[in-house]
């Protein structure tokens, strides 16, 4: 039952509830909200937000939830009375208008799966959640679906800051004791998926499982794999292996039973993507039910371009797994055997992999860092340490301390050996230094997977601490030890020493309430 009138949502023209992919694409083409490419993807622009909007996304403070929620910069926190106009004028805006109602999954547990319907007010993003979320196939059980989270999502709809108490025009905010989302003023649809995605950061951990940010594949001996790490670490792509089974490539959680794909879907970067290196994704690109955001497509032969980033850098594909070729049709694995946390260290200094001890895996994973390079935000001319929480703060409800000793009391319970993985730069820091070839960052995570590198003799770096094999089938001796690859060994020293202190800054907000042996896992010279 829909019972509209309930939400509040009165006056609409017309409801389209559970529209095939098919049919939602017919829509999106006869609203003018994308065009038909060569091969069938449907390319759509999302207008000025060509990504999250960090600065607008919102956590109501309601008795429920009030203190749970980590609050602070990743949750922003609005009066109850504010959201309650907000939504008015948000409804008021829906009259007349048609909406599209999809009812899905999140969560291929069934032990952890929650009910969600997402209403929104375009056939495009009725699709991208059809493409991402879990769809349930038994129309029966449609009939009497029931959610118990609810998202409305009208990216048309433009809040005014002085009036509605947002930061923009662009609002996504989260209501935790009404179980509701409103998304407003932003096309882009990663916004659906995230603010559902923290919702199950919050709920989850109340239950004792655990939610990450981090993509899983399984091996052919059915042994399970986890790869955390931020936007432009190659999370994806790495995981992605012809010899190994997707299991997700985004958002999983972890219980008693082993992991479990919060999704049905993926949704990629694609800006120049090398059909050569990322077969399987690039593939996905040329498929009917595949969504292209921003990217360029030539009116004149609907054929894409993925290397124009003239509208965006973040071009992104949404598709449903099953578009690759390889996949885990249950969307679950068993308790992982690796965990491999990956960085793009602009500073080139990481080892291209190590192994780590289990309080240095709890001290990478709540210190969750990459590097900005120049060129991928306004102002930025030099690479920029950037640290996220969990390998994914905006996204979690809850303090990170609570994701970080669920984590390191699950990887002692089942014995997961941890990776740190550095697909960044070698030779010297962006701007001298080169790109980590991939071929090798595969063959270093082929070899740690596979047990290659059980036998092999390791060396503890000075500044890191962790273990660097000294040798890997098909990786130059050279590469393994990133002061070797440096012109100059005294400019890696302190290079090095300067991203310790970094990590260091950013550690201490964290360290009071964590285990000594977490803390001494901090980089520094001895």
């Amino acid at each position: 039952m829909l019972n509209l009138e309930r939400m509040g949502i009165t006056n609409i023209d017309r409801a389209y509830h559970n529209l095939p992919t098919p049919a939602l694409v017919e829509r999106a083409i006869r609203n003018h909200e994308g065009h038909l490419a060569h091969l069938g993807p449907l390319v759509t622009r999302t207008g000025q937000y060509t990504g999250r909007s960090a600065n607008d996304k919102f956590v109501v403070e309601e008795p429920t939830s009030r203190d749970k929620i980590w609050w602070g910069k990743h949750n922003r926190s609005m009066e109850e009375e504010s959201f309650n106009l907000l939504e008015a004028h948000l409804l008021a805006y829906l009259q007349g208008r048609d909406i599209y109602i999809q009812d899905a999954y999140a969560g291929a547990d069934p032990e952890c799966r929650l009910r969600v319907r997402v209403i929104t007010e375009t056939a495009w993003h009725s699709m991208f959640v059809r493409n991402m979320f879990i769809r349930e196939l038994d129309r029966d059980v449609l009939e009497g679906f029931e959610p118990e989270f609810t998202v409305l999502h009208c990216p048309g709809f433009r809040a005014i800051p002085e009036l509605d108490g947002t930061n923009s025009e662009a609002f996504i905010v989260l209501h935790f004791g009404r179980r509701l989302v409103i998304i407003g003023g932003t096309s882009y649809a990663g916004e659906i998926k995230k603010s559902i995605f923290t919702v199950m950061n919050y709920l989850l951990p109340q239950r004792g499982v655990l939610g990450m940010h981090c993509s899983a594949n399984r091996g052919a001996e059915g042994d399970t794999a986890l790869f955390f790490g931020l936007s432009g670490t190659g999370k994806t792509t790495l995981s992605s292996e012809a010899d190994r089974a997707m299991i997700g490539d985004d958002e999983h959680g972890w219980n008693e039973s082993g992991i479990f794909n919060f999704e049905g879907g993926c949704y990629a970067k694609v800006i120049r993507l090398d059909p050569a290196a990322e077969p399987e994704i690039y593939a996905t690109t040329r498929r009917f039910g595949t969504i292209l955001e921003n990217v360029a497509l030539d009116m004149t032969d609907r054929r894409i371009n993925l290397d124009d980033a003239s509208m965006a850098e973040n071009t992104r594909a949404s598709y449903p797994i099953t578009h690759l070729p390889n996949v885990v049709p249950d969307g679950r694995g068993g308790h992982p055997r690796h965990i491999v946390m990956l960085t793009a260290d602009a500073f080139g200094v990481l080892p291209p992999l190590a192994r780590m001890t289990p309080a240095q895996a709890m001290y990478h994973f709540i210190s969750g860092y990459t590097a900005k390079v120049a060129g991928t935000e306004r102002g930025v001319t030099e690479p920029i340490a950037t640290f996220s929480a969990c390998f994914g703060a905006p996204f979690m409800a809850l303090h990170p301390t609570v994701y970080a000793d669920m984590l390191g009391k699950l990887i002692a319970e089942h014995r997961s050996q941890c990776w740190l993985v550095n697909t960044g730069w070698t030779g010297g820091p962006y701007g001298t230094g080169h790109r980590m070839k991939i071929q090798h960052t595969r063959a270093l995570i082929r070899s740690a997977l596979e047990g290659q590198l059980d036998e092999v003799e390791f060396r503890t770096d000075p500044v890191f601490k962790v273990a660097v094999p000294r040798e890997v089938p098909g990786v130059p001796r050279e590469v393994l030890t990133p002061r070797d690859t440096w012109s100059d060994p005294k400019a890696y020293d302190a290079k090095a020493d300067t991203l310790a202190r970094l990590f260091a800054d950013n550690f201490a907000e964290y360290a009071g309430s964590l285990e000594d042996a977490v803390k001494a896992a901090a980089p520094g010279r001895a």
